[in-house]
């Protein structure tokens, strides 16, 4: 029998790839519950562009000028505007009344980057619904994500675990390095099983996971993962972190998607955003993904939070 693939940090195989890119990143994302893609293939991403953009946006936001953050010690929605403590993260980058909002959405809409979405989501890219782009920026004192699951909350038991881990996802989240970024840590392969005992007894915030892996990337490249994943974030406030953290749904699976992206408050403006900036390609498709987003709103209403108090 053949010894099967390992991972590696950039999440490719140690034996070999399918010559297909997009099916080769589907099959790492499948079997690790992570991929790492390099910044060659996205050749449109400026990313001097999005840097200065990225800057502008974070100090707007540290500054109190921007409103849409995350702030510490908090990890999920809805965050307080308290900054007091600092932010580790800026919210709705494409948001209308941010200045740079059509330089972030050139590289949300990119092409090559949606139909890589597109092959591992599993649908038409004529069914692909806008959600959420944030960015995950330096604290300003360390800071550190609890192990958690996006979607499965701790206190689900193996059978619940493995009945949410069992249906498809209908979406694609990731990560787009503006500087090199070593904050992700995922336990490979945790997508597809429930917690073992050691995981379920460990103390949320582990610094040794039995098999976890740091998810290190350099500027420029995207790191797709199963938002299932077992996984946690790590800040260090020495080292700049701008990365732009987005997600994109389905049109088959808008009902099962709606708490996960309407909980960040993006039905509230999507449906003014004015897309007159993006040249006629990406103009088109984000229109299109655009009202989907904005169908999801109407038709779900109150979805809540997934954990309002941590």
């Amino acid at each position: 029998m053949a010894t099967p693939a390992a991972p590696t940090t950039n999440g490719a195989t140690t034996n070999g790839a399918t010559k297909d890119p997009y099916k080769g990143a589907l099959a790492r994302l499948e079997r690790d519950g992570f991929v790492v893609l390099p910044a060659s293939l996205f050749p449109t991403f400026d990313l001097e562009a999005l840097r200065k953009a990225a800057a502008r946006t974070t100090e707007a936001a540290r500054s109190g000028k921007w409103p849409y953050i995350r702030t510490l010690p908090k990890q999920f929605p809805p965050w307080p505007q308290d900054t007091s403590n600092g932010i580790w993260g800026v919210q709705h980058l494409m948001h209308p009344s941010n200045p740079d909002h059509m330089t972030f959405a050139k590289s949300y809409f990119d092409p090559e980057l949606l139909k890589y979405v597109s092959t591992l989501i599993g649908c038409g890219e004529d069914e692909l619904t806008m959600e959420l782009y944030n960015m995950l920026v330096r604290p300003e004192q360390d800071f550190a994500l609890r192990w958690h699951r996006d979607d499965i909350p701790a206190t689900a038991t193996d059978e619940e675990e493995m009945a949410r881990l069992g249906g498809k996802g209908w979406h694609a989240q990731w990560n787009l390095a503006l500087y090199d970024d070593a904050s992700l840590i995922v336990v490979p392969g945790s997508h597809k099983r429930a917690r073992t005992s050691t995981e379920r007894n460990a103390d949320p915030y582990e610094n040794d996971m039995p098999d976890q892996l740091v998810v290190k990337l350099k500027a420029g490249e995207v790191a797709f993962y199963n938002n299932n994943i077992l996984h946690r974030g790590k800040y260090d406030c020495t080292k700049e972190r701008m990365t732009l953290h987005g997600s994109i749904g389905c049109s088959r699976a808008s009902k099962e998607r709606a708490r996960n992206v309407l909980q960040h408050g993006v039905a509230e403006w999507v449906r003014r955003w004015n897309l007159e900036g993006l040249d006629e390609e990406r103009r088109e498709r984000a229109v299109a993904m655009k009202e989907k987003l904005v169908k999801m709103g109407q038709e779900s209403g109150d979805v809540g939070f997934y954990s309002q108090d941590e």
